[in-house]
């Protein structure tokens, strides 16, 4: 029998990058195009694969057909607010999925309302990309 051993090829990930973090799924859910491509573009240089939902019922529907390794959820976007996408992902979900969740909302209920429902890590926009990528870190390493 001919078996691959897919561990060890690490040869299409970048400089640095170790096999474990090129397994890493990464589920993006923004409707900002911008913000999208600056993130997945910096997720990928670092390794990560990255799936790209640009509203919450997408982001909800990704998040069940992908098992990503994290969420990096936008708060607010049309269809469904990143909010009912925790709530969502937090009742049907034993093993809650590590979600850094981005806003540019400033208000401190907001975070503790996020919080509350159990978020990773919350990130006001405009925000420096490596705070991102050092979330992401710690969060799925």
């Amino acid at each position: 029998m001919n078996q691959v051993d897919q561990s060890t090829d690490n040869s299409d990930a970048p400089l640095g990058v170790n096999a474990e973090q090129q397994r890493k799924k990464i589920l993006i859910v923004d409707d900002d195009l911008e913000i999208i491509e600056s993130v997945q573009f910096a997720l990928q240089a670092s390794g990560y694969n990255v799936v790209v939902a640009h509203d919450g019922n997408q982001g909800i529907a990704l998040a069940e057909s992908e098992s990503p390794d994290l969420i990096v959820l936008d708060m607010m976007m049309p269809k469904r607010s990143g909010f009912l996408v925790l709530e969502y992902l937090r009742r049907n979900h034993e093993d809650p999925i590590p979600v850094i969740m981005v806003t540019g909302n400033e208000g401190n209920r907001h975070q503790a309302y996020a919080e509350l429902l159990g978020v990773s890590d919350y990130i006001h926009k405009p925000f420096v990309m490596d705070r991102l990528l050092k979330a992401v870190k710690n969060l799925i390493q």
